[in-house]
């Protein structure tokens, strides 16, 4: 049994918990059940003293987007790109929203807008580019409020959440996984994540009713 948490030093983050990793837009990057987070998400929230989100905020051109001739995940070569994706998360759709149910951006402590240059697609939260120079100043923020533990959800587990926690847990936070407020695209890729997770030091934690053992 770990030592009992103090609120005022944790944090819970919502990884790009937006329409377009979910099935209400079928016609971006619809994660299985990606709409169904949100209850989890509010519920880890109320362990936190602050409350963190991101979003994916990419343009329409961007050069990884997918083609006719060049499909979804072929590579493409760039410093701040890899792969190709269906286009996604263009703000002013459906797709760049927060899932229904989740607080307004400005009800937020601290929000992160990832990938609004056409040549960038960053998937953790932290950094907006791959080599991690250039911070996006969370970890910043964090440690300024004095946060020792960070509570991640969010999509997807084998993506943007799992490059999240790994930052995060290679800046020295103690990084607790909802695993009830995440969904992944594959469930091999999910859970190669979950492990990859787990050796960097992360804790996995089934929902937010295991996470409130830590607060008894």
């Amino acid at each position: 049994m770990l030592e009992l948490i103090n609120k005022a030093t944790v944090a819970s983050i919502d990884v790009d918990a937006q329409c377009c990793f979910s099935p209400l837009c079928p016609d971006e990057l619809p994660v299985p059940e990606g709409h169904h987070i949100v209850d989890e998400l509010n519920a880890q929230a109320k362990f936190a003293s602050l409350r963190v989100g991101s979003k994916d905020a990419h343009p329409p051109e961007a050069i990884w987007v997918a083609t006719t001739d060049y499909p979804m995940f072929t590579p493409i070569q760039g410093e701040n790109v890899d792969v190709r994706w269906v286009r996604h998360a263009v703000p002013g759709t459906r797709g760049f929203e927060l899932l229904p149910g989740l607080p307004k951006v400005t009800e937020y402590d601290f929000f992160v807008w990832k990938g609004i240059e056409p040549d960038l697609h960053p998937y953790g939260i932290c950094y907006h580019d791959f080599a991690e120079q250039l911070s996006t100043g969370l970890i910043e923020f964090l440690r300024t409020r004095h946060i020792r533990t960070v509570i991640v959800g969010g999509l997807a587990t084998d993506y943007c959440v799992k490059v999240s926690v790994l930052q995060l847990c290679q800046a020295g936070f103690h990084v607790w996984v909802n695993l009830a407020a995440c969904r992944g695209l594959n469930e091999q890729t999910e859970a190669i994540a979950i492990e990859r997770m787990e050796a960097a030091g992360a804790r996995m934690f089934t929902s937010a009713t295991h996470i409130a053992e830590q607060f008894e």
